[in-house]
């Protein structure tokens, strides 16, 4: 695993986004995996800026989301995809076609887990999947005690999340309950994996899922067997790191070096 420790949530951003950026241009026809974890609004702020200073081009890139709530419709303000068209893919200039995004509307959502599964295999994998980490180690709706080996299906919401999102629904009976969520296995098949952390709530769980054993009580842990993993994290988060030092000091020299080590 790379460890990239920056100094705030700001400079989190520039680096995440210059790692997709040099990603991008070095393959035009590139497949990002992304992720409406609020920690990536700052990555996507700034591919926005380098797509309108013309210097980074998405009309060939082809995007995945890792989820979608079960009976929304896209342009829900809690939908997913309302999320990413607003802060990302509305601003830049992505051939919509190549956008895809789990059918929060389907009415056979097995088939098109599937379906899903079937489309990454089509365009050859997913090079680089954008993570964020929940405060659990949760990764889209893969819960803790989720198959480390899981493939793109139905999830039920954990009861916190339903509760958060309540607020925004008129009728309670409208407050989705499950979501279509990509796998674990789906997720460490990308090629490359690179995992956002920002701020004092997520000290705790980035040494778990850094640090500590893999498990499935973690998910994020699973990061530790992924053979092109990187992590990007701002000090507050990465404050409890146990080797913190070795991993500043490893940056450094792979900066120095021109090289990338994982």
């Amino acid at each position: 695993m790379r460890i990239i420790i920056t100094k705030d949530y700001d400079e989190m951003s520039r680096r995440a986004a210059s790692i997709i950026f040099e990603q991008i241009c070095n393959k035009p026809h590139f497949v990002l995996g992304l992720d409406v974890s609020d920690t990536v609004i700052g990555t996507y702020k700034e591919l926005i800026k380098l797509n309108k200073e013309e210097r980074l081009d998405f009309s060939r890139v082809v995007t995945f989301n890792l989820d979608e709530y079960l009976g929304l419709t896209s342009t829900h303000r809690y939908s997913c995809r309302y999320f990413m068209d607003t802060n990302l893919f509305n601003h830049i200039n992505i051939d919509k076609r190549n956008i895809y995004f789990p059918n929060g509307l389907t009415k056979d959502p097995q088939i098109l887990c599937q379906q899903y599964e079937k489309l990454i295999k089509e365009v050859a994998g997913i090079d680089l999947q954008v993570l964020g980490i929940g405060r659990n180690g949760h990764i889209g709706v893969n819960e803790p005690g989720s198959s480390l080996n899981s493939r793109t299906r139905i999830k039920t919401l954990p009861e916190e999340t339903v509760q958060n999102i309540t607020k925004v629904f008129e009728k309670p009976g409208d407050v989705p309950r499950f979501a279509i969520t990509m796998g674990l296995g789906t997720i460490m098949e990308a090629r490359m994996c690179m995992l956002l952390a920002s701020g004092k709530r997520k000290t705790e769980v980035l040494v778990k899922a850094i640090e500590g054993p893999v498990s499935s009580s973690v998910p994020t842990s699973m990061l530790q067997l992924h053979p092109n993993a990187i992590i990007i994290a701002d000090e507050e988060a990465a404050a409890d790191l146990k080797q913190k030092n070795y991993y500043l000091y490893a940056e450094k020299m792979t900066q120095q070096l021109g090289c990338a080590q994982i």
